[in-house]
């Protein structure tokens, strides 16, 4: 098989296997098909990531096809999902124990990850479209998987919100199509000058409307409110990787659109990139102050992934090297860590039942893996050295004090500061009041409580990866460096 057509399979492989997946009643034998299917497909990226693949699938007309291409970008994306999603996977098969139609939420667990490559593979922008609309498709039984009725409502709310923001993105579909040479992303973007004269406000209004579409599933203000509805209702793994993946897939659409399809040149110094970068401001401020405030575990981790996300955003919208290397580092620290918060969190609730911030005091006695690998994700966070978390934020101001955008530099570092203060106090006191919580508490009482291996093993490895990638950074930062250099 040719390195063309075998770009196919991490796409295809999925869904055949996922459809067999939702029909087995043996659970040892489902549970080693998803663990198989996960772990040829991240094989299946690995290779692919060593070459430039490209192939056209479907020639519809002279300007529309489907067709994938295994540039920087994509094979970024695709590794470090197939990794987060294989984590998460063994995770899982101890965790969904507790759960209901286990094959039902694998099936979809394993079709998902076929649209996310096939997201993160796509070279044009109907490839792109119809791949998010599907993700949203497969994403919606992971969130409702408890059928219980706020579960039904939040599945519901995430639907109109998806398909509203992939609205606005297909609207801008049709401006593009006349306005582009070709809707094949190509770095630079592929605006036809002779066409756009005359027309660049206009352009600019359907670039933004885009950014605002595609950013709903970042979790972007305005259309951030279906993300801490959803992520608390679905099982802990599913809120992991929905908080951690799934949010990128809004980022990923975000980078085609703005440096691939319009390119950095014609949004930089526009009002556009001054009202985005306002907006990814106030989704941090807000997102860091919901989580605050908030009392219930998960609800509180996914507020913070409205704000973490929105740094990634904020780098992007920065349209210099250096902020576009601090947002793909944001990428990866985040994916790895937040996912250690919500899987840890889904192991407390696992062992323990408690699902509010004031039940866990003295947890760390009960579980002391668990809530080391929190204080590491937590740390990351915040972004404190050693940890990944440093690195990425590093990166972020000084994109930002490094970018023509004036007054907006300096309020862009101030918010990312009480962004991180607020996140220690959101997170740290969490791990305070686990590990040190009090006179008061009955110290006599404390039964271990900690899950097996399936549950901790994940949460380890993520957690050595974070302080890894935080004391050696130098190899993803020369990866990201060779990504940017060709975009700009």
């Amino acid at each position: 098989m040719s390195g063309n057509t075998i770009l196919l399979l991490p796409i295809i492989l999925p869904f055949i296997a996922g459809i067999i997946i939702g029909f087995m009643k043996n659970e040892k034998q489902r549970n080693t098909l998803v663990i198989a299917t996960i772990a040829v497909e991240l094989v299946l990226v690995a290779y692919l990531a060593m070459g430039n693949s490209a192939l056209t699938v479907w020639n519809i007309t002279d300007r529309l096809s489907i067709a994938y291409h295994a540039d920087g970008i994509a094979k970024f994306f695709a590794c470090l999902i197939c990794f987060i999603w294989l984590l998460a996977a063994i995770y899982s098969l101890e965790y969904m124990k507790h759960e209901h139609k286990p094959a039902r939420y694998f099936m979809y667990y394993v079709m998902s990850l076929g649209t996310l490559i096939s997201l993160c593979f796509s070279s044009n922008l109907m490839t792109l479209y119809l791949s998010y609309e599907f993700m949203t498709i497969l994403t919606i039984p992971l969130v409702i998987h408890t059928q219980e009725p706020q579960a039904v409502r939040a599945g519901m709310k995430y639907l109109g919100y998806s398909i509203f923001g992939a609205g606005l993105g297909l609207l801008g579909f049709f401006f593009l199509n006349t306005y582009c040479l070709t809707t094949e992303f190509a770095p630079g973007g592929t605006l036809n000058m002779a066409l756009v004269g005359g027309q660049e406000n206009l352009l600019l209004w359907v670039y933004f409307l885009m950014a605002i579409g595609f950013g709903c599933k970042a979790g972007m203000f305005p259309l951030h409110a279906w993300l801490p509805t959803a992520h608390p209702v679905a099982p802990s793994p599913a809120s992991a990787v929905l908080s951690g993946i799934i949010t990128k897939g809004g980022v990923i659409c975000i980078i085609r659109v703005t440096f691939f399809l319009f390119g950095a040149d014609f949004i930089r110094g526009s009002w556009v990139q001054t009202t985005l970068l306002i907006l990814t401001m106030a989704t941090i401020f807000m997102g860091s102050m919901l989580a605050y405030k908030e009392k219930v575990l998960k609800k509180r981790l996914a507020y913070s992934t409205v704000s973490q996300v929105s740094y990634v955003l904020f780098g992007l919208m920065l349209l210099t090297p250096i902020g576009f290397s601090g947002a793909l580092l944001q990428v990866v620290f985040h994916a790895m860590a937040k996912n250690i918060l919500f899987l840890c969190a889904g192991a407390i609730i696992y062992k323990k039942g408690t699902t509010y911030v004031s039940q866990l005091k003295g947890v760390g006695k009960e579980m002391p893996i668990v809530m080391w690998c929190f204080t590491v994700g937590a740390l990351s966070l915040v972004g404190i050295p050693p940890t990944a978390g440093f690195i990425s934020k590093w990166f972020l101001a000084q994109g930002a004090l490094s970018s023509p955008v004036g007054t907006l530099a300096v309020v862009g570092v101030a918010i990312l500061m009480v962004s991180a203060l607020l996140t220690a106090g959101y997170l740290i006191s969490i791990v305070s009041n686990a590990f040190f919580p009090g006179n008061d508490f009955d110290y006599d009482a404390v039964e271990k409580k900690e899950p097996n291996k399936l549950m901790t093993v994940p949460l380890m490895v993520l957690a050595v990866g974070i302080v890894l990638l935080g004391i050696f950074p130098n190899s993803l930062e020369t990866l990201i460096s060779s990504i940017s250099g060709v975009i700009f």
